[in-house]
């Protein structure tokens, strides 16, 4: 029997090579869309088998071009979101609602077995954050258009080439002192990329009857938490002090002028609030999928 193809966007990322392995372990296809095939491809390619891996070079809107790989696509994922901001129309309303938009209305078009989008947890109550407002609009833009889509909330996903856990010790490593917004007591529940992947394929394999899911690690950190995790694992030991907001959002306007921001103005509002389950969805676990493996036990692998 013929494999099926699952059309990935975003799939040059932490995420997408850890679903890349996992789907074509699994004997599914993968076609790839990337903006840039000399850059991204040679990566791409070594996430699986020859013959189970197609890589497509499209800007994410060139609706012409896309469509042409909805015809023979059997699933779509989307694992497309930016942090913060860039030039060139990648702005959070173009990135997270306008796009995810176009993706569900193709698959509707060429009626498609299932579209995975990827949120993020937290959107909900971050109300004041143009990244949470962009995230939620897209979603409600997939659930307009497109019934047999589901949602996946994340909160932090962590991996050996993640942006979050690798900078904090990158920055801890270098820094004599180092900020606590909001008293670090901002809750998060980290979830390793195999674990994300681990859902992804069983929604694929077995469909799902929720809409939104949101996805969690197994143990509740606070920020304070995660950085004495990390300082301990490179031995080191830094002042953590708290920063009363007056002096964050200096620190957030200085940040941000950098051409990859530590910091945004916006990563500071969406900080104010927890990054754990709000009660309303159902999580990985109510789907009878766990996450396996928690924070400390797998940063020590790449500390």
């Amino acid at each position: 029997m013929k494999a099926k193809n699952c059309l990935i966007f975003g799939g040059s990322g932490q995420i997408g090579s850890f679903l890349i392995r996992k789907l074509t372990k699994n004997n599914l296809r993968a076609t790839v869309v990337t903006r840039n095939i000399h850059q991204k491809g040679l990566k791409i390619k070594t996430q699986a088998n020859a013959g189970y891996i197609d890589i497509v070079e499209a800007n994410i809107f060139e609706e012409k071009k896309l469509e042409k790989l909805f015809s023979s696509a059997d699933y779509c994922i989307n694992l497309v979101g930016i942090l913060y901001e860039k030039k060139r129309g990648n702005t959070f309303k173009n990135v997270h609602s306008v796009f995810p938009s176009l993706l569900a209305k193709l698959c509707k078009k060429y009626e498609l077995e299932h579209f995975v989008h990827i949120s993020a947890l937290g959107v909900n109550e971050a109300i004041d954050s143009n990244y949470a407002i962009s995230k939620l609009a897209g979603e409600k833009n997939i659930l307009n258009n497109f019934s047999k889509s589901t949602i996946l909330r994340p909160s932090v996903v962590f991996s050996n080439s993640d942006n979050f856990s690798t900078q904090f010790m990158t920055l801890l490593s270098r820094l004599p002192i180092f900020p606590l917004y909001y008293s670090g007591k901002t809750k998060f529940m980290p979830i390793h990329c195999s674990d994300l992947t681990d859902i992804i394929f069983h929604i694929l394999s077995n469909g799902s009857d929720s809409q939104i899911i949101e996805c969690i690690g197994p143990e509740i950190l606070s920020l304070k938490d995660i950085l004495e995790i990390l300082l301990d694992l490179i031995n080191k030991k830094r002042l953590l002090i708290p920063f009363p907001l007056p002096v964050a959002k200096f620190s957030a306007k200085f940040f941000q002028l950098f051409p990859k921001p530590l910091l945004t103005e916006d990563q500071l509002k969406l900080l104010k609030y927890d990054n754990i389950p709000s009660g309303k969805y159902k999580t990985n676990s109510d789907l009878g999928l766990p996450s396996k493996l928690n924070f400390k036990d797998e940063v020590k692998k790449y500390s």
